[in-house]
């Protein structure tokens, strides 16, 4: 006789495990703690079975049978339901293991080391905040180019233009990586190339053409203020760091007589060498005499245990009528790289290794600091020497002679 909510509500514990059959297969176990489960008994290749399907009253006896007639359709086309479930249970297991936050923070894990504690931070935060709620526990293999695109534009649309581009970036790289490990065919970033609007160039703003290039130089060369931040302005286009790595140098890092600065670089961790053109160390040598005592090569106004601030050369500049949208710290190094690569045909792995860019030889493998060295030395070179010519306006008579 099959069962009813009301039998199974009234069903009592006993000394042993009882059993109450519905049919087809189908029975609730009561156990003497007063648990009650559902069971359906089935056979399979000869060999008797059983199938658990719930506890009531989660599942309620409706569903029971629901889930027993789902067992008895795999049975129909000779499937195990018990071995259907298993699979289904591994396939589950392995998505999870596959989601997009799962490889994400695999690759974090594996790469995060190599960067300062800031950049980690960084990094983690955008996609905690950014990334995972929207499409961390998807397959990273399931996910499409638009549902990615749809993480970023959320970014985008609170108007973190910049972290919305730098967040894609972020997820380029773990998809490369699970390519790189098996786990995804495609990397799905590369189809929204053009798809967020350009990063606002407020921040970086910079002046790329030589003769805005020669009217800036000359105005960095007329600073009237003190003598360390007039020196950090004519220094800035030299060595075209990040301008806390400038800001920040000390004198121990640098070998005047080998034309050399050796620092770490704060973005990655990882150590890098300026060459210095003959300009670069003669701005440095004449600014030894003042500083050079001290650990900063550009101490604070107010303290020289401590690094100029990281106003002081954007306020100068503001000072001096140069505004943010013609020129930023960070614009120097945009500043050289077009020039470099777009006016003096310079190799662009020259280039990025100059900027402390990650640059990978044929085999995948990262090259250090000393690569190219030669080459950067007389590159350096010939962009200060470059630079004296838009200043003086002898750009025409040097392309001349170098046509």
């Amino acid at each position: 006789m099959p069962l009813t909510d009301t039998a199974i509500r009234n069903a009592k514990p006993g000394i042993k495990a009882a059993k109450l059959f519905d049919g087809r297969g189908l029975f609730l176990l009561v156990t003497p703690a007063g648990g009650k489960w559902w069971r359906f008994r089935f056979r399979f290749d000869g060999k008797e079975k059983l199938l658990s399907l719930g506890v009531y009253p989660d599942v309620g006896l409706k569903d029971a049978r629901n889930r027993r007639d789902e067992a008895r359709k795999l049975l129909a086309e000779g499937t195990d339901p018990g071995e259907d479930r298993k699979s289904q249970k591994t396939a589950r297991q392995d998505r999870a293991a596959n989601s997009f936050e799962a490889v994400a923070r695999e690759w974090f894990e594996k790469f995060s080391p190599q960067w300062v504690e800031q950049h980690q931070r960084r990094v983690l935060r955008r996609f905690e905040r950014d990334v995972f709620p929207w499409m961390g526990g998807k397959p990273i293999a399931d996910v499409t180019a638009p549902e990615l695109l749809a993480v970023v534009r959320r970014i985008e649309g609170r108007g973190a233009l910049e972290t919305a581009h730098r967040a894609l970036g972020d997820c380029s790289q773990v998809f490369r990586y699970a390519v790189a490990t098996g786990r995804c065919a495609h990397d799905p970033s590369s189809d929204l190339r053009g798809a967020l609007p350009p990063t606002n160039a407020e921040h970086f703003a910079s002046v790329t053409e030589p003769a805005q290039v020669a009217a800036l130089l000359r105005a960095l060369d007329g600073y009237k203020g003190t003598f360390t931040v007039a020196c950090a302005l004519r220094l800035a286009p030299l060595v075209f760091v990040r301008p806390g790595e400038l800001r920040k140098a000390e004198w121990a890092d640098f070998d005047l007589d080998a034309a050399e600065w050796r620092y770490m670089v704060t973005k990655t961790n990882t150590p890098h060498i300026v060459p210095l053109a003959t300009q670069a160390v003669a701005i440095l040598r004449e600014l030894h005499a003042l500083t050079g005592s001290g650990r900063y090569v550009f101490p604070g106004a107010r303290s020289s245990k401590r690094p100029m601030s990281d106003n002081a050369i954007l306020a100068a500049m503001r000072r001096m009528g140069i505004s943010k949208d013609e020129m930023s710290g960070h614009g120097f190094r945009a500043m050289a790289r077009t020039i470099l690569d777009e006016v003096l045909g310079v190799r662009p792995d020259y280039i990025e290794h100059q900027l402390a860019h990650t640059v990978k030889d044929p085999n995948g493998r990262a090259y250090n600091r000393t690569s190219f060295l030669p080459e950067r030395r007389e590159m350096m070179q010939q962009w200060a020497d470059y630079l004296d010519t838009l200043k003086n306006g002898t750009e025409e008579k040097r392309l001349y002679e170098h046509g």
